[in-house]
Parts: structure tokens; sequence; C-alpha cells
């Protein structure tokens, strides 16, 4: 699978020019690390599929940059899983790996159930109405479905929990594992539209933290992340080349 560069016309993505543009005016962001988030974002969110060959020139003439800041970020990116760097024969994005899918998801399980156990003890009002906005949001991406919105707004629901907690840091921590597991779930998200389920256990979580039932909410999070593991060989045999 060749990867052709034709990202300024991509749905919902800004031409890559202007896009690099509007990152540099709002904070210091370096060539590389503009280069990295967008290059990040694209794998994440499956518009550069697993198994997408891409090359060093291509991206540069495409975000009209030299080949260090794109040679720095394919660095960057393959330390993180994402790329896998062939001698002799190119660069591809890495294919998603079942068995860190399951330990990133064996990890958020152990620490998710406790965190909202912690939540069900004393939640902050202001992230009890970002929970309740965030479902919000969930019910209208339903009504029309946005799979990158969707995505973010169940990342969202989460770290807003860590938040809650005083935990972000773990949040952060979890993330560094997440990459395989993200890919997967935004696989799932953008497969299948059937997403009431997904948004009746996160309303059904939030009500359990406001009653202060620990042992329910722990029980509905445990069913939450299972879920993961029923999408996950679904979607293997759905998408067979996008897994190793």
């Amino acid at each position: 699978m060749e990867y052709t560069p034709k990202l300024s016309s991509k749905a919902g993505l800004l031409p890559v020019a202007s896009n690099m543009s509007s990152m540099n005016n709002k904070q210091s962001y370096s060539t590389r690390d503009v280069v990295y988030f967008t290059l990040k974002q694209l794998i994440l969110s499956l518009k550069m599929p697993p198994g997408t060959a891409i090359s060093e020139k291509e991206i540069s003439l495409e975000f009209q940059v030299s080949r260090t800041p794109v040679r720095e970020s394919f660095v960057r990116l393959a330390q993180e899983g994402l790329l896998e760097v062939y001698p002799q024969r190119g660069t591809y994005v890495s294919l998603i790996q079942v068995d860190l899918v399951e330990e990133a998801r064996f990890m958020r399980e152990q620490l998710e159930r406790a965190v909202i156990r912690l939540a069900c003890e004393n939640f902050p009002n202001e992230q009890m109405m970002a929970l309740e906005q965030n479902l919000a949001w969930q019910q209208e991406c339903r009504v029309k479905p946005d799979d990158e919105r969707m995505f973010q707004l169940d990342e969202e629901f989460h770290s807003t929990l860590f938040a809650g907690c005083n935990k972000s840091n773990t949040w952060t921590v979890i993330q560094q594992m997440n990459v395989h597991l993200n890919r997967s779930r935004m696989l799932r998200l953008s497969s299948d539209h059937q997403w009431d389920h997904l948004i009746e256990q996160h309303r059904s979580m939030v009500k359990a933290i406001q009653q202060h039932d620990a042992d329910t909410a722990e029980r509905l999070m445990q069913e939450h992340l299972h879920l993961t593991v029923t999408d996950l060989a679904v979607l293997q045999d759905t998408y067979p080349s996008y897994f190793q």
C-alpha cells in the first residue's frame, strides 16, 4: 500500500501548510513538532492506515519543509511504535499489534477501575459538569456520526475522571502505551456507528458516581473496557491486513 500525499484534500483536514502556520501562530512549536504531531494524528485517526508506505521525500514536499524535521519525526514515531523503518526497503505505518492492544487494555482496566472508585468517594462539581456536557456532545455525535469527534469525546470522558481524582499524571502515563489500542478503538468507531451502548455505559458510570455507588461504577468500567476484547476479534476478521 503506497502513500500518495494528498493530505490537504482529506476530509476534516486543513491544508497542511495552513495548519502548520496556524499551530506556529498559537504557540512556539518547532517545525519538527508540527510535522510530528500532524503525522501522529494522521496515523492515529487511520487516515494513514496500518501498512501504508511513506517516505521522507514525499512528506517533506507535502509539508514544504526540509527533510531534517521529517527524519526526526520519523525517528520519534518509530520509537513510539507507530512507524516501522526497514533499511533498503522503506518506512511503513506499523501494523496494530494485538498483544500490545491487550496489554494497554489490561493496564487501563486496572487503573480505571481504581480511579472510578475514587470518583465515587469525592468528585468535584466542575468535573461532574464536564462529564455531563461531554455526554450531551456524545449524544450529538450519535445523531450525526463523526468518528474522530466521538473518539475525542471518549478520551475526554475518561481523562476527566482522572483529572477529577487528581490523577492526571497517571492518565499521561497511560497514553504512552495506548497507540495500538487507540488505533483499534478508532477502527471500531469508524466501522460501526452503533454507539448507543458505549454512550449508555458512560451515562451509567456518571450516575453511579453521583450516587456514590463504587461497586456498580467499577463493574461498569470493567464491562466497558472488556468491550475491546470482543471488538478486537471482530476487527481482526474484518481488517486482517491491519493487524500483526
